[in-house]
């Protein structure tokens, strides 16, 4: 988690956002990685995949459902992976408690050019959601 006071220091208010480079990091996830709740599963699904952008273990693990949660390490230490965008595909409202989130990520790993396309589910649980599972395809 980064902590909130962060956000508000000149060199982070005006970071662009791993996300979406047209919003502010400040505006955008990094109040989430700082602890607000996410007000919908394509908030969270942009939050998780900026802080494996950045490294935020702790909270990719905070904002997986317990049920499907795996054990850390989550992300291996000296791994040459870098994520170079993320395009959301669409999100797609169940229920109120329930949605899914296809998206398509862009990295490079090891040097080679990699997309990976995901059909993500969410579940929301005390108003605070959280990722479950992804169909990869």
């Amino acid at each position: 988690m980064i902590p909130p006071d962060l956000l508000q220091c000149p060199t982070m208010t005006d970071l662009p956002c791993p996300c979406d480079p047209a919003r502010r990091y400040a505006d955008c996830c990094g109040p989430l990685h700082a602890g607000a709740a996410a007000a919908n599963a394509d908030a969270l699904m942009r939050s998780r995949y900026s802080a494996y952008v950045m490294g935020l273990e702790d909270y990719l693990l905070s904002s997986w459902h317990s049920s499907a949660r795996p054990q850390p390490p989550l992300l291996e230490p000296g791994a040459k992976l870098k994520w170079l965008r993320l395009k959301v595909i669409g999100h797609r409202v169940i229920d109120d408690d329930h949605a899914e989130v296809e998206f398509q990520a862009r990295c490079l790993e090891n040097g080679a050019r990699r997309d990976l396309h995901e059909r993500s589910r969410f579940v929301r649980e005390d108003s605070q959601w959280f990722y479950v599972d992804g169909v990869i395809g």
